[in-house]
């Protein structure tokens, strides 16, 4: 005979069984529950339930049956609750061992009862900690969902739940109890044994509804929630659950709210972007700090209902007296119902444990997210990994314009973040200081807008070399500027005395919002021959209601005539106002071209973080377009001849196009850019938390953004650089950026600059784009081509005013690293000349061979010297974008100890500053460095391992293929020489130069040197990389190894296809 086929027996028999223990009541009560879930003993088990309860028809019947065996069956009646229709009452079972409904319960129904009833209709709803089942039975009753999950991680509760399903499906004759949807609650309501949500997340169920009324206080015996739960551990210890919670390792743990924070977060996971969280909030922390929880998460709040309970007083609050013993928090009770003012915690314990009652506010929160799908998105990221930086998360924002800017590009930096790096390399983009367009013309004058010259070196605007402007033969090192006011008649009538060759401005904000005032300037600078730059970053708005401006206007149907060219820089953001990209538009190719590689040369290149901050926001704004409905404006073409124009400065163009800045092919993603000082690996979490937590935070103190104490550290632990209290610190984007304005500060000072052979190719371009007097210093195969004391004292004694730029330790582009020994005999030959130094450490810091090299100590190298030249000095130069693998992060810092040289830096404005967002990560970052050991450090390792294991297989490559290979020691790039190749004749297409030519593309035939095997390699296989022109190596090309893993492969199988090329 089956187990179930047994009969159930007397309920007197039923009853001895139950009086013997809790446990044997429970057994007792399953035994009934495999019946009511066969079928075919359904019935008899619902009619045995229907005598047990008539064995105690009154409330004190019931409450004796509670205490003698061990369960008691009670109906909860519903005609008080407002609104209500359907049956008046359940029937409801209980036993010791689960939550028992009481005040807060009820008063949660009470809340739920205050929404419309198309709240639950046809929905699918999860109940949390869902105790005997009765709010997700009366649920499924009142309002026809589709679907109830009634979940509690007691598995005592889940069995009780089900036994009452049936109590109240089925009535008291066993028979189904249809609503007028012909269904019953067996049809709408289930009950599963679950951690919060995690029976919904392995079963991928997606939620309308999330309710709530689960534990709000932390245990004050912690290790009682460390045991295993099962139907089988002690009554005490199942009941402690609905009373308590444990620690979940969320910021608010500190208020108890623990539970309810992780609740909502994995609600976030499973809910429905329309769906709708009512959570039972216990008011203790106080009200405040309940709302907050569901805000910064990114949540509208409506708080439904609110009253007073009393404390429960099986509740032990001593956890929360702990609390505020630790911290500045001070929770909210009340002395009994009638009490308005509030206590403290351990006000209220005192109080209660004399005989008081204490009570607490009780509110109903519904709770629906405000950009639901950008948010699941961040917690996707945040809960890969990423827990520990969920604190700094907020959402809240009183204003939804802010709301609605932020929380999209968090989404998308989520979804760019949970990628292994940041993709591909982009060209230049995003400098907007238009002194790089003054220097790429160098006219002998200009007018600038006098709200812009703040950009502008003192010089330029103190000089009054104006009478020979217009002469045929204008020195480009003379460059006068002259501040024009804004208004547009006022500056016409100075561009028509003066006939300047460039003209910087602005327009003002009344004539901005026509074209009028544009077109007439585009008239008089035609008319002179003066090219328009024209700056229009305040007045445009990245909105979906935007203002009128002309200029947008004029450029939307007409073509923008060749002189002319529009600068934007995006500042007019809502968040991040001082985060800033730029944009120039021209209908000139060449100078297009021109003013890119400018700012490539000059500035770098922009941080990719900052690109997608304002890529995302102009996808937000048109992603609503429906793409066949917007064809391009038909445009009237530019007729009208302009006088003649001042060109490129021959000086400026011959650099640019013998630079060999990265080459970049509209359209060609394909190219593989071994000749560009990116980082394209993997990006470690730490970083990845650190810069997600940099833009997610709001109220950003000022000490969580100031780097100095924390860069002095680095550079002390890691260089030995001498710090003092006069020592100067400077930030900026890029430690280029930084290297070119002491370029401009040697050639004030009447300086030479001094490169060793063997020095980064773009660093000396940029040095000959601003006219600096350079000295190239000779170094040997023989020392790897580091500079060695000999060459560099043999050199020095004929050179005035010496400015000697080292890389160091790690060299680039060689890869080689100095000694210490090394340096210190370096520094001391400068030091006997009185040379400035200028120690560029930007590519150190993966250095992968250590062998004979135990790192710098500069404060004893620079003790021992002994100048008595006061224009000696050591100036340490420096980026963090490699040390700390941030691919995504730029940032450059400059240590100066003169303070003459302050001074003058100082003297030429337009540097560049780091966003605080930027600043923010570098300094957690640096933080997290000094933890050693520590995540970071593990990331750090594994890099190098992988730099050094690709250097040795590249070094393979080359060589089997050829080359004559210099072997690194550290760093991001490597030398080699193309023996096999040299003197070799080959045919190709060749491109012209990007200075400015519009010539097409000619077949052409060259021997291979060391110079124009670089476009041969291009041409031939895509693979980017420099040429001897670039290293100052005579013979040697540099080859840049952080790229993305498929990338390098790829790179690696493009030299062994050229090698078959060349052999074919």
């Amino acid at each position: 005979m089956a187990k179930n086929d047994v009969p159930l027996g007397s309920v007197d028999d039923f009853l001895k069984r139950c009086q013997q223990s809790g446990d044997a009541a429970y057994g007792a009560l399953r035994s009934v529950l495999e019946r009511l879930e066969d079928p075919k003993t359904r019935t008899q088990a619902r009619i045995f339930l229907t005598e047990l309860q008539n064995r105690f028809p009154s409330k004190e019947a019931c409450d004796q049956c509670f205490r003698t065996y061990h369960f008691q069956i009670e109906d909860i009646f519903f005609d008080q609750y407002e609104g209500y229709q359907g049956r008046k009452k359940l029937t409801m079972m209980v036993i010791p061992s689960i939550f028992v409904p009481e005040d807060w319960s009820f008063t949660f129904f009470e809340g739920l009862n205050r929404h419309s009833d198309s709240i639950f209709k046809d929905k699918t709803v999860a109940e949390l900690g869902c105790g005997n089942g009765w709010i997700s039975i009366a649920i499924a009753e009142k309002w026809l969902p589709s679907k109830v999950y009634g979940l509690d991680i007691n598995p005592r509760a889940v069995k009780m739940s089900w036994i009452n399903l049936y109590l109240n499906a089925l009535d008291e004759k066993g028979q189904p109890i249809y609503d007028a949807e012909k269904k019953t609650l067996l049809d709408r309501v289930e009950f599963h044994e679950s951690d919060l949500l995690s029976y919904c997340r392995a079963n991928d169920i997606q939620l309308e509804r999330i309710v709530g009324c689960i534990p709000q206080i932390l245990n004050p015996n912690p290790d009682a929630m460390s045991k295993m739960i099962t139907e089988n551990a002690s009554e005490e210890f199942l009941h402690s659950l609905s009373n308590y919670c444990a620690l979940q390792g969320f910021l608010e743990d500190q208020f108890g709210l623990g539970l309810i924070a992780r609740a909502v977060e994995e609600g976030i996971d499973v809910i429905k972007p329309m769906g709708i969280m009512i959570f039972n909030m216990g008011g203790r922390p106080g009200q405040a700090v309940c709302k907050r929880l569901f805000e910064r998460r990114g949540f509208h709040v409506n708080k439904l209902w609110q009253t007073k309970i009393l404390q429960a007083a099986d509740t032990d609050i001593s956890a929360l007296v702990e609390i505020e013993k630790n911290s500045p928090h001070r929770f909210e009770f009340f002395m009994g119902l009638s009490g308005d003012q509030p206590i403290c915690a351990r006000t209220a314990w005192a109080y209660g444990n004399a005989g008081g009652r204490i009570s607490h506010a009780l509110s109903v929160y519904s709770c629906q997210l405000r950009q639901p799908n950008q948010v699941k998105t961040i917690f996707e990221f945040l809960n890969n990994g990423f827990h520990e930086i969920s604190s700094s998360l907020d959402l809240s924002f009183e204003d939804d314009a802010v709301a609605d800017e932020k929380i999209p590009f968090l989404a998308y930096l989520s979804s760019v973040l949970k990628g292994s790096s940041f993709g591909t390399y982009e060209p230049p983009a995003g400098s907007k200081h238009f002194q790089n367009a003054l220097r790429l013309f160098s006219p002998r004058l200009a007018i600038v807008d006098e709200h812009l010259t703040r950009h502008l070196p003192r010089n330029w605007l103190t000089s009054l070399a104006i009478e020979g402007a217009g002469t045929d033969n204008p020195s480009e090192d003379s460059l006068t500027v002259i501040e024009a006011p804004r208004q547009s008649d006022l500056m016409r009538e100075l561009i028509r005395k003066l006939k300047p060759q460039v003209v910087v401005t602005g327009i003002a904000e009344y004539e901005a919002v026509t074209s009028s005032a544009f077109v007439h300037l585009l008239d008089v600078t035609r008319e002179i021959g003066s090219r328009l730059f024209l700056d229009i970053s305040d007045q445009f708005e990245l909105s979906s209601l935007p203002g009128s401006n002309g200029v947008l206007k004029y450029i939307g149907g007409t073509t923008l005539p060749s002189h002319a060219a529009i600068i934007c820089g995006l500042v007019k953001n809502k968040v991040y106002s001082d985060l800033e990209v730029a944009f120039v538009i021209s209908e000139e190719e060449a100078i297009f071209k021109a003013l890119s590689k400018t700012v490539e040369l000059l500035e770098g290149n922009t941080a990719p973080i900052s690109q997608c901050y304002y890529g995302c926001l102009f996808h937000e704004l048109l992603a609503f377009q429906l793409a066949d409905r917007h064809p391009p404006a038909q445009r009237e073409t530019a007729s009208t001849k302009s006088a003649e124009m001042i060109g490129f400065a021959s000086s400026a163009i011959s650099v640019l196009n013998n630079a060999e800045l990265s080459i970049s092919e509209l359209g060609n993603s394909s190219l593989i850019h071994m000749d560009v000082d990116q980082s394209f690996l993997r990006v470690p979490s730490p970083v990845k938390a650190a810069i997600f937590e940099s833009f997610a935070r709001q109220n950003i103190a000022e000490s969580e953004i100031d780097v100095t104490t924390s860069i002095k550290q680095f550079i002390k632990s890691t260089y030995g650089y001498p710090v003092d209290s006069s020592t100067e610190f400077i930030y900026a984007d890029s430690s280029l950026a930084l290297f070119n304005k002491l370029v401009v500060c040697c050639i004030q000072e009447g300086g030479t600059l001094c490169f060793p052979a063997g020095s980064n190719g773009n660093y000396v371009s940029a040095a000959k784009f601003l006219k600096a007097n350079i000295v190239t210093i000779p170094t040997k195969p023989a020392d790897g081509f580091k500079l060695t004391d000999m060459l560099l004292s043999g050199e020095l004694e004929t050179v005035n005013k010496p400015w000697v730029y080292i890389s160091g330790p790690t060299i680039n582009p060689t890869g080689l690293i100095y000694s210490n020994k090394e340096i210190e005999s370096l520094l001391s030959i400068c030091a006997k000349v009185g040379a400035r130094v200028v120690i560029d450490t930007s590519f150190s810091g993966l250095e992968f061979d250590f062998e004979g090299w135990g790192g710098w100590n500069l404060v004893d190298s620079l003790s021992k010297l002994n100048s008595s030249n006061p224009s000696f000095c050591v100036s340490l130069l420096g980026g963090l974008s490699l040390k700390m693998l941030s691919g995504a992060l730029k940032f450059g810092f400059l240590v100066l100890n003169q303070s003459v040289l302050v001074e003058t830096f100082y003297s030429f404005p337009g540097l560049s500053k780091p966003h605080n967002t930027v600043k923010y990560a570098i300094k957690k970052l640096l933080s997290l460095r000094e933890q050693k050991p520590g995540d970071l450090w593990d990331a750090i390792a594994e890099h190098i391992k992988n730099l050094k294991s690709r250097s040795k297989r590249l070094k393979e490559t080359l060589e089997k293929c050829g080359w004559d290979v210099l072997e690194p020691c550290g760093g991001v790039s490597m030398v080699a020489k193309p023996s096999s190749y040299l003197n070799k004749s080959v045919k190709f297409k060749k491109s012209p130069n990007d200075g400015g030519s519009t010539q097409k593309e000619t077949m052409s035939e060259v021997k291979l040197d060391d110079s124009s095997i670089r476009e041969v390699i291009h041409k031939a296989t895509g693979l980017c990389i420099n040429s001897g022109s670039w290293t100052g190596i005579t013979g040697y090309c540099r080859f840049t190894i952080a790229l993305e893993e498929s990338e390098f492969e790829r790179a690696l199988d493009c030299i062994v296809k050229f090698k078959d090329t060349i052999k074919n």
